[in-house]
């Protein structure tokens, strides 16, 4: 995909040359992300039009492409509700370089990755099967910060919600940008399902790209003063810090998809 490479291609142009190839559609998305990622994340040449080319691809994959069968959600129901929370969420790595990772997860019913954000990263995810809950947030602009009264209690930042919906496969690829689109998300499985990532770029704690965790109150419980320009009280969270849930539980996997050449 040597074309790919040549950055004074039309991006509509390149999405037809590669939607009109025989290369696996992993390849092609991979192709694309070096096209629209620089190390940073998006590059300067990006733009609304690069972005909408890279869901409508996403929004063409089906598990097969990346090698996964569809779960069955009557076996999974048979473990049980204590069994399969139990059940390790399985991390499938496709891809990683400076500029983007590439990765599927794959969900039993009930589990759930926990509130946790993506500093100064674009993430592209497709649901490829079964049915996900998606609780997001964005910050406030200015930063609407309380202290606890209370000893050890955390301190908390005001969030307005985003999005609290369940997208079930097939659906549209959604998109969440470094302060906008919902940043901080939740995902809980409502069925067995996996999700396709493009995160862009990765996390790397050591250039401040950390996950944090968060636990989300009600606007109420620290409401007092705070100033809301729109919307309802419902609409906005506090949410604090927190460690790596002790039952955040996840397992690597082996990606046996189509092979990517680099």
């Amino acid at each position: 995909m040597v074309f790919l490479q040549k950055q004074f291609y039309p991006l509509c142009i390149i999405f037809q040359m590669t939607m009109n190839t025989t290369s696996p559609k992993v390849q092609l998305l991979y192709d694309l992300c070096k096209t629209t990622f620089s190390n940073s994340g998006l590059s300067s040449s990006a733009s609304s039009q690069s972005i909408q080319i890279l869901c409508s691809l996403l929004d063409t994959f089906t598990p097969a492409d990346v090698g996964l069968k569809e779960e069955n959600p009557i076996d999974d129901e048979g473990h049980g509700r204590v069994a399969r929370c139990t059940q390790p969420i399985t991390y499938l790595h496709i891809h990683e370089c400076d500029g983007f990772t590439m990765c599927i997860f794959c969900f039993p019913t009930s589990s759930v990755i926990p509130l946790h954000d993506h500093p100064e990263m674009t993430v592209f995810s497709k649901v490829l099967y079964g049915s996900l809950h998606v609780k997001s947030y964005d910050w406030i602009e200015p930063t609407c910060i309380r202290e606890s009264t209370e000893p050890g209690c955390p301190q908390v930042r005001l969030a307005r919600l985003v999005m609290d919906k369940v997208f079930t496969a097939p659906c549209r690829t959604s998109v969440l940008y470094p302060k906008s689109g919902g940043n901080l998300h939740c995902f809980t499985a409502v069925s067995p399902c996996a999700v396709l990532d493009v995160l862009a770029p990765p996390y790397r704690e050591d250039l401040g790209r950390k996950c944090t965790y968060y636990i989300d109150y009600p606007f109420s419980t620290s409401g007092n003063g705070a100033q809301i320009s729109n919307g309802k009280e419902e609409d906005y969270a506090w949410l604090a810090e927190t460690e790596t849930p002790d039952d955040l539980y996840m397992q690597p996997g082996v990606y046996v998809g189509p092979p990517i050449e680099v």
